[in-house]
């Protein structure tokens, strides 16, 4: 009773139930620089900050997506975004509102880990918006949504809407924030590691209670945004996978026992390690991920592939996403898949704490696409890890797929050959649909001499060796290149660890690489 009512929410007669009055996007724009080629309306494969509001209006108006997401994490940002693409692209705006037909969605800096004054600024931007939609007569608010990165508490997403709460609330003669339509901001929770996955329908049903505390109303609808990468990154393919069947079931119970809808977000790029979402795939993906409800679009995916055929990718996603429906997982099942993704976990932690020096070192050459600030990986937060610190997701990718040894495979053969062992196989593949065809896809890019070769030398490769020859004998079919670039793509990574062998510099092979993978990592 009382208190502030959603601005999102249509309330019925009796004022007690909020229904929800937003259109939700299928698609949404991201940043992520691992395209390999250059975007077709730009000059070159770098897009500076200062034409990502260029890249902003033609993901809506050209490529027909509906939300777009603006990273302040991690990033140099063009904090006068609003203000550009109301005065450069003024019609289109009247005839397709912010806030209301398209989203600009910010991603915050993570107040733990970035500087502070970084999101003061997003929430002046964000304001300031709302104030200029209303002097020109659009659609106000045309931001009111943000994502949270590495949210691992349910007060956290509280303390963020207090603050934005708090500044909006400011008053003075030469500025008023007194927006009346936005004084408080809806929430993302990025879900970053498999352990917050699985768990995350605690984190949100405290939320719940909370937000109904702090502010005497519940959320209409929920966005929970699980990262794909960066989960891949610390724990492995066949973990995350499992995380997030676990997480997308757990989410189908607490909408049956709130009554409210959650729209998952998935944080899916091009190579199955990080998603495996291609304009090629869009099928495959949806049956894999049935409970999403918007899919990341990265930068490979729109331009390491024609346009036609991403604009077709784009209407397939946007069909099909909204129909799919996530499958539950019984108690039992749930136990049994935890304690396989310790096993599976366990093997490819022990071998990328080993790999660090040799990942870091490729990873460094690699084609920069985006203005980053520096970044701290976030390897340097899991526990557990011990004091490996690795490159962000899609250069640790890029390095191992250059080294002819996709990241798909650590751990991944021992952990298969343990499933068989002990008759957990059918379930790993009931959940994991697919599994097979994710190993094939990545197996065209291994370089399996260079491989056997280096395990010759070392106990470390010796274990990487046997996870693919674990990985055909489960196949049944040998990994190997099956067309003309993946043959490319496998003579030159024998070139190139023929430099790094007699120390010469390799970096010349790498952007070829990518442009033959279509992605960067």
């Amino acid at each position: 009773g009382g208190g502030l009512k959603n601005p999102r929410c249509q309330f019925d007669s009796d004022s007690r139930h909020c229904f929800m009055q937003r259109k939700i996007s299928s698609t949404m724009i991201s940043q992520h620089p691992d395209n390999s080629s250059k975007p077709y309306w730009h000059n070159s494969t770098f897009i500076s900050t200062r034409h990502e509001t260029k890249e902003c209006f033609l993901s809506f108006s050209d490529l027909g997506v509906s939300e777009y997401n603006w990273d302040w994490e991690g990033k140099y940002v063009d904090e006068s975004v609003i203000e550009r693409l109301f005065s450069e692209y003024h019609d289109y705006f009247r005839k397709n509102p912010l806030g209301k037909e398209k989203f600009l969605t910010f991603r915050l800096p993570n107040p733990k880990v970035e500087t502070e004054f970084r999101l003061g600024r997003a929430f002046i931007g964000i304001l300031g918006a709302a104030g200029l939609a209303k002097q020109i007569d659009v659609h106000s608010p045309p931001l009111f949504e943000v994502i949270l990165p590495m949210t691992e508490s349910a007060e956290e997403m509280i303390a963020i809407q207090e603050a934005f709460r708090e500044i909006a609330s400011l008053k003075h003669a030469l500025y008023d924030f007194g927006e009346e339509s936005l004084k408080h901001i809806e929430i993302i929770p990025l879900f970053e590691q498999v352990s917050t996955i699985i768990s995350s329908h605690h984190l949100l049903e405290k939320y719940w209670q909370l937000h109904a505390k702090k502010f005497h109303f519940k959320p209409s609808y929920l966005r929970p945004y699980l990262a794909r990468s960066d989960p891949a990154l610390n724990s492995g393919l066949v973990p995350t996978v499992l995380a997030i069947k676990i997480g997308l079931s757990h989410y189908k119970e607490f909408e049956k026992k709130h009554n409210v809808k959650l729209y998952p977000i998935i944080g899916s790029a091009s190579l199955p390690f990080r998603g495996g979402l291609t304009p090629n795939t869009v099928e495959q993906f949806c049956n894999e991920y049935r409970g999403v409800k918007t899919t990341l679009l990265q930068s490979a995916f729109r331009y390491d592939y024609e346009k036609e055929l991403v604009i077709k990718a784009i209407k397939k996603l946007e069909k099909i996403l909204p129909q799919g429906e996530a499958t539950s997982i019984s108690i039992s099942e749930e136990k049994t898949l935890k304690k396989l993704i310790a096993v599976f976990e366990k093997y490819y932690r022990n071998t990328v704490e080993q790999l660090a020096p040799l990942i870091n070192k490729v990873a460094f050459y690699l084609p920069k696409r985006r203005e980053r600030v520096l970044h701290i990986g976030l390897f340097g937060y899991s526990r557990g890890v011990g004091k490996v610190k690795l490159p962000r997701a899609i250069g640790f990718t890029g390095a191992l797929y250059s080294l002819g040894i996709p990241p798909e495979f650590l751990g991944t053969g021992r952990g298969i050959k343990y499933a068989i062992k002990t008759n957990q196989i059918k379930l790993l593949e009931k959940y994991y649909l697919n599994i097979k065809e994710d190993l094939r896809r990545a197996g065209r890019f291994l370089q399996k001499n260079e491989l056997i070769k280096l395990a010759n030398k070392s106990q470390i490769w010796k274990d990487i060796l046997e996870d693919v020859l674990e990985i055909e004998k489960y196949l049944g079919e040998e990994l190997k290149p099956k067309t003309g670039e993946e043959s490319e793509h496998y003579k030159i990574v024998e070139k190139l660890h023929e430099k790094i062998n007699s120390g010469k510099k390799y970096q010349g092979y790498l952007n070829h690489l990518a442009v033959l993978r279509k992605s960067i990592g």
